[in-house]
């Protein structure tokens, strides 16, 4: 088996049928689909067990567990990985017709003696327009990079990412009693620490449509309510060199915005594996650097209203 298309669901029986079609008109056929259900509650299971009866081309592979976020769905279903590759897919997303066949093209043009420096490959995410996601190289060449190095070629945003299932499987993403989203990039920029490059492609071959309930959309709110994970990734950020000093102070800062009214200043820090002085320092740097901010930008206003007063106060 060539590749593993991997789909992490929970709820989106009414979606999951676009990807299946999709996936009917790959053009290249060495493929499973393994779809791991995280505790839905919709018709998800009834829905494959009707795509598994009428499937004659592909292996569909189904696995219901326990609610517990998409980053616990992968964990539990990396054993059950057939392909050499792994190709995550979200269950509202689908594929170009020749997406799985742009894959293997580009797999197959890293040299077999090199290919031990690789996690894996990654082609482009457009909109459902056609519109790019992110910003990407140009040219029609592949750029090879680690992921903590890709914005030197102006690679940006989220890509179809195909990784190597013996590279992969080695790097589980963390599991959190109490919390359910672990951001991907605490994994995929892990690999990169470690030397791992990603071949990338210019070829528009995954179509995203971002929905009201899906994990993208979520933004900051996902991260506000799984404090440790996101201080984790703070964290890594600052260890591999993705954020300065001061950057680092705004994310302190951000951090403990969204947090406050969730947990104290003490597990606050705990979480950060920084001091309370470091803590404090960085909340006081920044509001002084607000206020600052505010007044340069209402001087002329605050000037005006105290030049009033002033007179109202001699008359």
């Amino acid at each position: 088996m060539k590749i593993t298309v991997f789909t992490p669901t929970y709820n989106r029986g009414y979606c999951l049928e676009r990807l299946f079609k999709s996936l009917l008109d790959q053009t290249f056929k060495d493929f499973e689909w393994l779809i791991i259900d995280d505790g839905s509650t919709d018709n998800t299971e009834k829905l494959v067990e009707n795509f598994q009866k009428s499937c004659k081309d592909f292996p569909i592979i189904y696995k219901k567990t326990e609610n517990g976020g998409k980053h616990r769905a992968i964990n539990r279903g990396m054993s059950l990985v057939n392909g050499e590759m792994i190709l995550f897919m979200d269950s509202d997303d689908w594929l170009r017709k020749d997406a799985l066949e742009w894959i293997i093209k580009i797999d197959e043009s890293i040299p077999k003696n090199e290919k031990q420096k690789y996690a894996g490959v990654q082609g482009l995410r457009v909109h459902t327009d056609g519109k790019l996601i992110g910003r990407t190289f140009s040219g029609d060449k592949v750029v090879d990079c680690t992921t903590l190095e890709r914005e030197k070629f102006n690679i940006y945003g989220d890509k179809a990412e195909v990784y190597y299932t013996n590279v992969i499987s080695r790097y589980p993403f963390p599991e959190i009693e109490g919390e359910k989203f672990v951001t991907e990039r605490l994994v995929w920029n892990k690999m990169a620490h470690d030397g791992y490059k990603v071949r990338y492609f210019n070829e528009g071959i995954y179509y995203c449509e971002y929905l009201e309930d899906g994990l993208t959309h979520g933004g900051n709110v996902l991260y506000a309510k799984n404090p440790i994970q996101w201080a984790m990734a703070i964290k890594q950020d600052y260890d591999y060199g993705l954020m300065n000093k001061y950057n680092t102070s705004i994310q302190f800062y951000i951090y403990y915005l969204y947090e406050k009214n969730h947990i104290s200043m003490i597990q606050m820090k705990n979480n950060l594996n920084i001091s309370l002085l470091t803590l404090c320092g960085a909340i006081i740097l920044q509001k002084s650097i607000d206020i600052i901010r505010f007044v340069f930008n209402n001087k002329t206003t605050i000037f005006r209203t105290a030049k009033m007063d002033m007179k109202k106060s001699y008359w």
